[in-house]
Formats: structure tokens, sequence, C-alpha cells
């Protein structure tokens, strides 16, 4: 059993009288480490299939296993404190609080473990440092570029030190050039840090750096081991 482990798992929306099943006895196996990368067309069931193991949605049958604890059947209350402790989310929009700094931006999930504010800044820095922020923890987000503002935010989904982090679109708003500095630095949290990541995108740039490639179209998955490039390289 993975690290993630999703078995018949099912997800309709019914608007008026119109139902849509958008994940149809879904199976899915993520190991521990991976950096796993989920595409599809809009409205495939990307952000619905994210929600789903990052907590904030349920399934309407099926099981879903994280870190060896099915989330069915923990309290609301308990289904925070795991959440907050196992899983790191990364947003297209950033999400950033404007009136906060970066290292206070960072800290904020700490605010909610209560954690003290010296011991919490303290965190937020060593995790702006491994992101290429060091320089950059009194700044407010408007003072940060878009690339920037990602790193903030990858900072603020490490400073729980989750297992796993769970990225929506995460290169959606930015440049090219910036992507792949943004990618760069979740391969290197990915293999130097042991953190799995799982990314929803329609973005090809971030489909290179997948070890695991999932493709969900009407309400089914498939998965690929490697990517073209190490499937490439071993030929």
């Amino acid at each position: 059993m993975g690290q993630i482990s999703l078995q018949a798992v099912c997800r309709t929306y019914t608007t008026g009288t119109t139902k849509q099943k958008v994940l149809d006895k879904v199976d899915l196996q993520i190991s521990d480490g991976n950096f796993s990368v989920v595409c599809g067309p809009s409205g495939s069931g990307k952000s619905t299939l994210l929600n789903i193991i990052g907590t904030l949605d349920a399934p309407d049958d099926g099981s879903v296993m994280i870190e060896g604890v099915d989330v069915s059947t923990l309290t609301e209350n308990k289904l925070a404190q795991f959440r907050n402790k196992n899983i790191g989310f990364i947003f297209q929009n950033f999400h950033l609080l404007p009136v906060l700094t970066a290292a206070e931006n960072v800290a904020w999930p700490l605010y909610f473990k209560g954690v003290k504010r010296r011991e919490r800044m303290r965190i937020a820095k060593e995790k702006l440092g491994l992101v290429g922020l060091a320089n950059h923890v009194n700044k407010l987000p408007k003072h940060l570029s878009g690339g920037e503002r990602q790193r903030v935010a990858i900072a603020r989904a490490l400073v729980c030190e989750p297992s796993i982090i769970l990225a929506d679109e995460p290169t959606a708003n930015l440049d090219r050039k910036t992507a792949r500095k943004i990618l760069d630095v979740m391969k290197k949290l990915n293999e130097h840090h042991q953190v799995t990541f799982l990314c929803a995108t329609h973005d090809n740039l971030v489909v290179e750096y997948a070890k695991q490639l999932i493709t969900l179209a009407d309400g089914k998955l498939t998965t690929e081991a490697t990517t073209k490039a190490e499937a490439k390289g071993a030929s």
C-alpha cells in the first residue's frame, strides 16, 4: 500500500437535475517520495482528486488512505489536525495575506498549532531559506514577483513539515523561465528532503518532472511509472 491509496473512489456533483460523475471508481497508489503529476482536460476532475486526497472533500463512495490512515474515520477536529500535520497545499493564485510579510505568511499555519511567535518566525525564515528567499523575509507580497510569491507559498506548505504536498496548477500564473525555477525548487525538495508531491496541471512543463504520470478523463484514470524523458533515457 502506498503513502496515498485510493480504492474505488467515486464523486458525483449535482447541478439542478443534472448529475456529473467526476470520479468513477478511481484506484490510485502513490508511494512515499514520489513526484506525481495528474493531467487531463479542464473539468476532468483533477482539482476534485486533489481535494479528496487533501481531505478538503470526501468521496461519495470508496476508501481514501493517507499514511495508512482511513481518513473517513476521523472526526472534523481530528481531520483538521491530521491535514495540518501531514499535508501541505500550493495554490495557483498563491493565497498570501497582503498585510503580512513573507515570513509572517509562511509562519501563519504554525499560529494554529500554538507555536510561539519567536519560534514560528525562526521556522518560517528557515523554510524561506530552503526556497531561496532568505533575503526577502520582511517583504510584503506586493513587493515580490510572481515567482517569489509562489516560493513563499511553497515555504508555507513546508512549514509544518508535511510528508505530502498537493499543488494545484502551480505554474499557471508564471512565465516559462520562472515556472522552471519553481519546478526545480520542488524537485530539489522532493529528492533531497523526501517530500511527496502531487501536482494537478495542464502544463506540459510540469509533466516533464513527473516520476508518475496520471491521466484523468471521463472519471477514469491511467498511470505511467515514468516520464517520456526517463523512458527515452532508459531505451
